[in-house]
């Protein structure tokens, strides 16, 4: 296992799963992990990530005393560089005249164990305002820019390595082999993290927490809930109960298709509820974003509370969580169960209240977005139910920009059909991350269709490129596509009479609107 400390660098989920893409697990723990617990993980590797800060200034984080004599080998990236250089008696200063940002040409100055096999220069990607102008005792330079000297250091020795540029990004072109030297060069870890073993693992857990109990998933028809029902399924078969609550807020016969796809390649238990006219009830007149998700998640708990009881007695919930999401709740590295704990209402189910007294299962909670759908084939998945986009909770209620009505509703389900036809008769579906449809309701503009003026709505079209939707680029979609989809809504939705193409990345955009 190779650990990485999180020092707030936007690219630290990016280490671990550049380590995960050579079999070898890893862990993102917070940066003031102690260093006996960080001992206690057994890792092969640490690595530091980057980050915003500088190391000079109030309040920095720092590396944790007795860190860098845990005799396991260390690789500082960026402002992890900068910390060891910090502690170990070097200098770091701002560079204000030699700031680098973005690509820089990088040339190999001596030999390096983190350098082995890869070419004297090659492109690296820079981020940084200060630099590490003095080195500490025993450490030595192995790479500069011909704006900085100390572009990488090393004190093979001790095992301790730096690095001033960014491995783990597509920038760095050669980033993943110095990754891999070091994590089965230097760590001499080796690649046996599987998703065929992670199932063997995680079926063995599942079977000894259930037992003979039942488990009740409240299931999407997303990939993340689709592929914890097949590893349920898998694991105590007919002891599993999936609920599908259509809210009403779905895309054009997505319930339906929901339930078809799951009948068809899945032989699980599947209680569909239509729920619809309870949700659109409670956010009736509300254009709040927020106030929307808020009474969603409500109304989704007391539909799924009743409708529990009727289903009958079970002692587990499982829940789609993943990586990304315990990350994100600031619990990364820590101790809870892999499949069990007591639901707590930071969870993504949506605020389940406490007094529920399930035990919570969720067997992802260990993987990236990309993983679970290598979990969902290994699992025998049907592609059709693998490779689905990613859609919102709040589905198109949170697509509609104020007030959410039935009327809005079709309108909008009518321009979202358009759009998710034509991307995958272009072929597009399978490259995007997502296409959501925005409709703008309130945004009146005048049109003209025949001989007579209109004044409707505006919808915008968002297509973004992304790997786990922590960034996400906008999706260059042929001109003549956009020029067909724009077309068949105005022509085919009467009351939009202009579309756009939202280009904003994330960040500083968001992938929703609201």
């Amino acid at each position: 296992m190779i650990v990485i400390l999180d020092y707030g660098s936007q690219f630290a989920q990016l280490i671990a799963r550049r380590v995960r893409e050579g079999n070898v697990y890893s862990e993102l723990v917070p940066h003031d992990i102690s260093p006996a617990r960080l001992k206690d993980l057994k890792p092969e590797g640490i690595i530091l990530s980057g980050g915003p800060a500088s190391v000079y200034a109030d309040g920095a984080p720092r590396l944790a005393d007795g860190l860098l004599e845990l005799d396991i080998p260390v690789l500082g990236i960026c402002y992890g560089m900068q910390l060891i250089v910090d502690k170990l008696g070097g200098k770091v200063e701002s560079q204000t005249a030699n700031r680098e940002y973005g690509k820089a040409f990088l040339k190999v100055d001596n030999s390096s164990e983190l350098f082995l096999g890869i070419e004297d220069s090659f492109m690296a990607w820079m981020s940084h305002g200060d630099s590490c102008t003095v080195l500490p005792a025993g450490f030595r330079r192995t790479a500069s820019t011909d704006s900085l000297k100390n572009a990488a250091i090393e004190n093979a020795a001790r095992k301790i390595y730096g690095v001033q540029f960014h491995p783990e990004v597509a920038h760095t072109v050669k980033g993943m082999d110095i990754l891999k030297n070091f994590i089965f060069g230097i760590c001499r870890a080796k690649p046996v993290w599987t998703m065929a073993g992670y199932i063997e693992t995680e079926v063995k857990r599942i079977r000894e927490t259930v037992g003979g109990g039942k488990v009740l998933l409240g299931l999407s028809g997303g990939v993340d809930s689709t592929t914890v029902a097949a590893l349920l399924h898998k694991a105590v078969g007919d002891q599993l109960i999936c609920m599908f609550i259509d809210q009403g807020f779905m895309r054009k016969g997505e319930a339906k298709r929901v339930v078809d796809l799951i009948s068809k390649y899945m032989h699980i238990r599947l209680v569909h509820i239509d729920a619809s006219k309870r949700f659109f009830e409670r956010i009736a007149g509300v254009s709040d974003p927020e106030e929307k998700r808020r009474r969603i998640g409500r109304e989704f708990i007391r539909t799924f509370e009743k409708e529990a009881r009727q289903i009958g007695d079970f002692q587990f919930l499982a829940q789609g969580t993943l990586y990304p999401d315990v990350i994100e709740s600031a619990v990364a590295g820590g101790t809870q169960a892999k499949t069990a704990a007591k639901i707590k209402t930071h969870h993504n189910v949506g605020g389940l209240p406490e007094n529920m007294h399930f035990k919570l299962i969720e067997p992802l909670r260990w993987l990236f977005k990309d993983e679970v759908r290598k979990l969902g084939r290994e699992l025998g998945l049907h592609e059709d139910l693998v490779n689905r986009q990613p859609f919102p909770g709040p589905g198109l209620a949170i697509r509609i920009i104020g007030e959410v009505t039935p009327e809005r509703v079709r309108v909008l389900q009518e321009a979202d059909n358009i759009v998710m036809t034509e991307i995958k008769a272009a072929g597009w579906y399978g490259k995007a991350w997502q296409v959501p449809v925005i409709l703008l309701p309130e945004v009146r503009t005048v049109g003209v269709m025949g001989d007579a003026r209109t004044y409707g709505m505006t919808c915008a079209v968002r297509c973004v490129t992304s790997e786990d939707a922590m960034t996400a680029r906008v999706a260059h979609l042929p001109w003549e596509l956009l020029e067909k989809i724009s077309s068949r809504i105005i022509n085919e939705v009467p009351e939009i009479t202009r579309v756009c193409y939202d280009i904003s990345s994330k960040p500083p955009a968001t992938i929703e609107w609201e």
